[in-house]
């Protein structure tokens, strides 16, 4: 982006959550190969698979209890970048305290959806809690090594790639004085990459920033640095362009930028899609904003060694931008009602599909049921495993619900007892109510359907007076559950 200023910042509401979720082992591991079996190309996931790309979005835990977002983002896309949840105050908010519920949430979606994941972020100056910056400068290596080192081993095999570093760099092209630079100097990139790769060798290691998506002196920066790494023997794998677009603005030297990046080696990703307008959007502006997109996917497809494109969000209705550029937005492929607008086309009909009213338009499914009268294990069968994690006055809980019957499960409420002292102050993948006592868990929207086999994980965070034992018994829409 030439001549705008667009730093991303993930200003959208993110929930308290914490603690391994079981994952599917079926993870998405790093070494997946990038190119899928064509299918119909009808669809984004479909038309970008059939070139060896991907096409992707962003998903934050709160978007999967939209029908209309997630009926797209599962037609759509087949990678899936979490907006907030794998970032730095959400997964260690404290000093060696940490709290991967809502990213297990996210990329137990991804994988249920066959979409696989970018993990996002590792290091940012951003979102980073105040502990980190408030530490003695001898001692910050240590922390961010630590960090990197647990959540880079906590999604081992789960994620495609790593943001390892996000945004680094100033406009001019000098690194950011933050508290890594701070205490490490330039080296605290090389010490990153090194890490995260000594935790999951199979990931793909990106550096990623905006404004990079062209040649100028950020990108020029970058580069150098990247010679560098290399020269070092540093591991890294990849250069994420962010893409966040001012409507008519995409740099006529982003397909050089991206070949000069493969030819060190290297894949490169547009990470971030969004082109905003000043809104009203006119129809001229939304013409304008399908070349747009139709410059992007052509370049990455114009370089064997961009991998993927990604658009930050799904549509306009959860898009960031409004709420960080007042007066601007419109920025997505679709619109308010997730209907698809000329920049979608334009994007697929780049990639060589063709658009279909039931691949581009998928109609909104009915919200499952939370009834309990026709929704019981074939002969009450049930088996529930948890696991607590308490520290202080706090803990959490990961419950995993598995149907042992021998018909699915159509809508459930787990009942439990929590110990004298425990009250819950958040939770993830169900509603729960009271938040003391006797305990009712009813399903999201999205996770109201056990098959026979199937398994759900829901969990909570909690507060507690000392007693921190998990509750005794589980009975799952009257039934009670055995123990796993």
């Amino acid at each position: 982006m030439e001549g705008a200023t667009c730093m991303h910042t993930d200003q959208r509401p993110r929930k308290l959550a914490a603690i391994t979720a079981v994952i599917a082992s079926a993870a998405l591991a790093g070494t997946m190969a990038l190119a899928r079996p064509a299918a119909a190309a009808t669809s984004l996931k479909a038309a970008a698979e059939a070139k060896g790309k991907y096409f992707g979005t962003a998903l934050v835990q709160s978007n999967l209890s939209n029908s209309a977002l997630t009926a797209v983002a599962n037609a759509q896309f087949d990678f899936m970048t979490p907006g907030n949840e794998m970032k730095w105050d959400t997964t260690e908010p404290s000093n060696g305290s940490y709290n991967f519920g809502p990213g297990d949430t996210l990329v137990n979606y991804a994988v249920a959806h066959s979409m696989r994941v970018r993990g996002h972020n590792l290091v940012w100056h951003s979102q980073l809690p105040s502990w980190v910056s408030s530490l003695p400068t001898n001692q910050v290596q240590a922390a961010m090594e630590a960090h990197i080192t647990t959540e880079a081993t906590h999604y081992k095999g789960q994620v495609y790639s790593w943001d390892v570093v996000n945004e680094p760099f100033n406009e001019d092209g000098s690194l950011r004085t933050d508290a890594f630079y701070n205490a490490m100097g330039s080296g605290y990139i090389a010490d990153a990459l090194r890490t995260a790769h000594a935790a999951d060798p199979n990931a793909k290691l990106y550096l990623n920033d905006y404004n990079i998506e062209g040649e100028n002196a950020k990108s020029n920066a970058l580069y150098t640095l990247v010679q560098s790494l290399i020269s070092q023997g540093v591991p890294i794998n990849g250069i994420g362009l962010e893409s966040h677009f001012i409507l008519g603005q995409v740099p006529s030297t982003m397909q050089a930028n991206m070949a000069r990046f493969a030819a060190l080696g290297l894949d490169v990703a547009v990470t971030e899609l969004d082109d905003r307008i000043t809104l009203p959007a006119s129809s001229a502006n939304l013409q304008q904003q399908a070349a747009d997109y139709t410059t992007v996917v052509n370049d990455c497809l114009a370089v064997t060694r961009c991998v993927g494109v990604s658009q930050w969000g799904v549509g306009d209705a959860d898009s960031w931008i409004p709420g960080t550029f007042p007066g601007q937005g419109a920025a997505t492929m679709y619109d308010q009602n997730y209907q698809p607008k000329p920049a979608y086309n334009a994007a697929l009909a780049a990639l060589g599909g063709t658009t279909s009213t039931s691949s581009s338009t998928p109609t909104t499914p009915t919200t499952p049921s939370t009834s309990s009268s026709s929704s019981s294990p074939g002969g009450g069968a049930c088996k529930v495993s948890d696991a607590v994690n308490a520290w202080n006055t706090g803990l959490t809980e990961s419950i995993t619900i598995t149907n042992t019957g021998s018909s699915a499960v159509n809508g459930w409420q787990l009942v439990f007892t929590l110990a004298s002292g425990q009250t819950i102050t958040s939770g993830w993948n169900a509603a729960y109510s009271p938040s003391s006592g006797q305990v009712t868990a009813t399903n999201a929207s999205y996770d109201a359907a056990i098959p026979v086999g199937g398994s759900v994980n829901i969990g909570f965070q909690a507060n507690h007076t000392g007693n921190t034992a998990a509750p005794a018994s589980f009975s799952l829409n009257g039934q009670t559950c055995a123990n796993g």
